[in-house]
């Protein structure tokens, strides 16, 4: 039987706030949150701790996707990326970036996020109102 768990899209509104629910979720019960960090959550998704640890399936019920989507839209990813070239991050890449997503051609941070879940097969998104 699957484990099921909800994020709440609606209660965030920026990159930050995402980490804080994304914490709230699958760090309950842990002493320690995880840091504001794509590899953060790439790692926590392969199992080894947080409430989805093990190997066993895990429906996310995702309410409020779409608010989800546009907090983690352009404007949330361009201020990302802007970061990352002042903060020792390969600025060439971020730049490269940074134009993909002007262009309309670039991944914005949700997309980002989706990527990493659907590489974890275990991993079963469902869009929730």
């Amino acid at each position: 039987m699957a484990m099921e768990l909800v994020l709440e899209g609606a209660s965030f509104d920026d990159i930050a706030g995402f980490w804080r629910e994304v914490n709230r979720v699958f760090m309950a019960g842990e002493d320690w949150r995880l840091g504001d960090s794509l590899d953060a959550l790439e790692d926590m998704l392969h199992g080894g701790y947080g409430t989805a640890q093990g190997d066993g399936p895990v429906v996310l019920h995702w309410r409020h996707m779409e608010a989800s989507r546009r907090a983690l839209g352009i404007a949330a990813t361009r201020g990302w990326l802007e970061a990352k070239l002042s903060g020792g991050f390969d600025a060439k890449a971020a730049r490269t970036r940074i134009d993909a997503l002007e262009r309309g051609e670039g991944q914005t941070y949700f997309d980002i996020v989706m990527e990493i879940f659907a590489a974890h097969p275990r991993f079963t998104i469902l869009p929730a109102s």
